[in-house]
């Protein structure tokens, strides 16, 4: 049987991807500055991660980002277990494909004005560990991979709690935890905004999650909608439960237990409410301009990232800014109408590739 395709994934990839270049080409800064000091300025901060304790709708991005990417696997991996690839083939592309990843994401900031840096605290990187733990636990049980995610949740806790490492003894304080130790350990360094790379550890349960998501939506259960959301539910009060009662923060930059299973709820009710929405009740119109973006997600990430961070966006803003200087554009209209410049061209160039059924993948 022929598996139809999961329009909703598609849209909540694009969704990921058209905020992630939002972002890149600046324009929730532009907003967040020129709301400053307004009512605004409480819905602008969503748009930027929580300084620690807490959550933000920014915070769920990289989630998001990682969740989805399990779902995708499980397609995968079932498209290709019904063709018959032996398991062993499919191995070898899922090292392939951690492999690319860990080198795009090492790539993304190695190259730096006053030479080149060794740093694991990317997206890229972390996901490039996390689908790989998820491709070798997903032919077990969904039961077994639960009780996984579970003991890589207490795994965390107990590698923040009880290391003891003199310096990096508190938990949950910035610059003296666990992580900002390991950071040392990998890369001599300690990350100034208090991410680290041992969050690829807990945030394999968003990708082990995705892929069991996945597996659920290809399989022929009943009720597929409202089982996500009981699940959902589950992680939502779990996490903030551990917030709430003082066990365990959320914070997303050292990526807690509290903050994983608080996040995954999201992305579960996110996933849900699109899979109702899209493929159950078959409202299919508009889609379009998010998915001509997600299905080219890896190409234009790493274009945003290298070059527009690098040379594109500044080339755009020489000329749009430069324009709207000799006009005598407001500065707030100026610092928009470049971001949203920037954010077409990428968008063009994404349809460009969809309508050519060119599709860049790892």
């Amino acid at each position: 049987m022929v598996q139809k395709r999961l329009l909703s994934l598609d849209f909540l990839r694009g969704l990921i991807m058209v905020l992630l270049a939002l972002e890149a080409a600046g324009l929730y800064h532009v907003l967040n500055d020129a709301a400053e000091g307004s009512w605004w300025h409480n819905i602008t901060i969503q748009f930027d991660h929580h300084k620690w304790n807490g959550l933000r709708f920014w915070d769920l991005i990289q989630p998001g980002f990682m969740f989805i990417a399990g779902t995708a696997m499980a397609y995968s991996l079932h498209k290709q277990q019904q063709n018959g690839v032996p398991w062993s083939q499919s191995f070898r592309k899922a090292l392939k494909r951690s492999g690319w990843l860990f080198f795009w994401g090492v790539l993304n900031y190695a190259v730096r004005k006053n030479g080149l840096s060794f740093e694991l605290w990317n997206v890229l990187t972390q996901l490039s560990f996390t689908m790989l733990v998820a491709f070798l636990i997903f032919r077990l049980s969904a039961k077994t991979q639960i009780i996984i995610c579970v003991g890589i949740l207490l795994l965390t806790e107990a590698l923040y709690r009880f290391t003891n490492i003199p310096g990096f003894d508190q938990p949950f304080t910035d610059q003296h935890n666990f992580g900002n130790y390991v950071d040392l350990l990998l890369m001599n360094k300690i990350n100034g905004g208090g991410w680290v790379a041992i969050n690829c550890i807990p945030t394999a349960v968003h990708t082990i999650a995705g892929a069991l998501a996945g597996k659920l939506l290809l399989s022929q259960r009943a009720h597929k909608a409202k089982q996500l959301l009981i699940w959902g539910a589950i992680c939502l009060v779990a996490g903030f439960g551990l917030d709430w009662l003082h066990i365990t923060p959320i914070i997303k930059r050292i990526a807690t237990t509290s903050f994983t299973l608080a996040s995954l709820g999201w992305c579960l009710l996110a996933l849900a409410a699109c899979y109702w929405w899209i493929d159950i009740r078959n409202h299919r119109k508009h889609l379009l301009f998010f998915t001509v973006v997600g299905m080219n997600s890896i190409f234009i990430y790493l274009f945003f990232e290298i070059v527009g961070s690098r040379w594109f966006n500044g080339y755009v803003a020489a000329i749009t800014n430069g324009l709207m200087d000799m006009a005598h554009f407001p500065g707030f209209l100026m610092g928009l109408i470049t971001a949203l410049t920037i954010f077409a061209l990428e968008w063009g160039l994404c349809y460009y590739l969809y309508k050519k059924k060119i599709f860049f993948k790892l």
